[in-house]
């Protein structure tokens, strides 16, 4: 039964091509003038955009890269738009890159076909709530919006700008691969500015890898829009407080980072990193990447900007711990081992949620766990089992509400009356939830 909503839902897909309207040749500027691009022709479909040649994106094949737009018909919220940064894993190994060896390995590989949403992870939008105008579990109000959907296919989080030779698995065939996802980022934030008036309302968001895109490629996104009002949802990609220099014991996530900065380029000339702070010279320190958590709170104190994630989570701790840590990659994968990459995890949350407390206008939600996708992520498939009990939060909806409610104070809510919702008795996210194990082998 699930598999036939996922098609049914999938074959009244209509997928349309972008005109070549768009060029390469003009920068990327602020929008300060509302729509200049021509009038839209397209509504309630996927159009795929892809982005020029000229503006250095691309996936990491090197193929063109590719994002979709579906614009609403709902008058009143014309103005109002959701973007969503698509989640996946991470590579600077080779096999990695080729999605070889399972668990964490780089996302789309191949590239961004322009059937993409209808073939893939995408699930036609049913990823997740905020890119399915008619989602049959989930309801969220920006579901009547304009969506903007930024695929992942570059096995940098969305941050990399930087062309690695990879042949440590086949020497004698070694790979060229494009860390693209800052120039594919810029692209979008580029094609924002000039094709979707200012908005009256936005909110930039992405789960896993597109959580720690939506905080990347905000601050572009928001100086290209120019809204009136604007907000940030980052899905299970925490970008953790930790100096460069720090100790593994102080912050376990140095070891992930130090080698990232490098193999993605993100300290760079014209790194992410680099970028940011010469764009916004008080948001923090390329010497420490998570500083841009409290930097966008600075940068745009009007703004509401919110954290989510689980303290289970095993699957983006995996990714930050295992390789680094032989101690914990001895360990067969199971319960031992998520108990160690908790232990570290959990450490890293604590700092993270103290620097956010200083700023009114962050807030977080951190549940403990749910059974799916190895309590990876609150906003794939469903909602459910995201709930905080004790501060009577049915689950993160909740949340998303009341971050995009500039009338109310922020939620900061951190469970510690552990529960574990198990949404298994819905069959789609039961369908979902095994497919993504399959995948991913875990």
């Amino acid at each position: 039964m699930p598999r036939q909503i996922v098609h049914g839902a999938l074959s009244v897909l209509t997928l349309v091509v972008a005109s070549s309207a768009w060029s390469a040749a003009a920068p990327w500027v602020p929008n300060t003038t509302g729509n200049v691009g021509p009038a839209p022709t397209t509504f309630n479909k996927w159009e795929a955009i892809e982005a020029p040649a000229g503006s250095g994106a691309s996936c990491g094949n090197g193929s063109p890269y590719r994002f979709f737009v579906d614009r609403t018909t709902t008058a009143a919220n014309a103005k109002k738009t959701v973007i969503m940064f698509e989640g996946g894993g991470a590579c600077w190994e080779e096999n990695a890159c080729q999605m070889k060896g399972g668990l964490l390995g780089a996302t789309n590989y191949n590239g961004i076909p322009t059937n993409y949403m209808s073939t893939g992870l995408a699930l036609g939008g049913l990823i997740t709530p905020f890119t399915s105008r008619t989602h049959p579990l989930q309801k969220v109000q920006t579901q009547s919006w304009n969506i903007v959907y930024v695929p992942y296919c570059t096995g940098d989080v969305h941050t990399g700008n930087k062309v690695a030779t990879y042949g440590d698995a086949d020497p004698a065939n070694p790979i060229t691969y494009y860390h693209r996802g800052f120039k594919n980022g810029e692209a979008v934030a580029n094609w924002v500015g000039r094709y979707l008036p200012k908005q009256d309302q936005l909110l930039v968001t992405g789960f896993s890898a597109g959580g720690v895109g939506a905080t990347a490629m905000y601050g572009l996104i928001r100086l290209a829009d120019q809204p009136k009002q604007a907000a940030m949802l980052a899905d299970s990609g925490p970008l953790f407080q930790v100096d460069r220099n720090a100790s593994p014991e102080d912050a376990p996530s140095v070891l992930l980072h130090n080698k990232i900065r490098v193999a993605w380029g993100l300290d760079g000339d014209n790194g992410l990193a680099s970028r940011m702070i010469a764009t916004f010279p008080t948001a923090g320190t390329v010497d420490n990447l998570g500083s841009l958590t409290t930097g966008l709170a600075k940068v745009f104190p009007q703004d509401r900007l919110g954290y989510a994630v689980f303290q289970a989570d095993a699957v983006f701790s995996s990714f930050s711990y295992t390789k680094f840590y032989p101690e914990i990659a001895a360990v067969p994968a199971g319960a031992k081992r998520d108990a160690l990459l908790k232990t570290k995890w959990v450490k890293e949350i604590g700092t993270w949620v103290d620097a956010m407390k200083p700023y009114a206008n962050t807030g977080y939600y951190i549940p403990y766990g749910r059974d799916f996708i190895k309590s990876h992520t609150l906003t794939t498939a469903s909602f459910a089992g995201t709930g905080i009990k004790e501060a009577n939060l049915a689950d993160v909806g909740v949340f998303v509400d009341n971050l995009l409610d500039p009338s109310q104070p922020l939620i900061r809510a951190y469970e510690t009356q552990r529960t574990t919702p198990n949404p298994s008795g819905i069959a789609l996210i039961s369908w979902i939830n095994t497919a993504f194990y399959a995948l991913f082998g875990i």
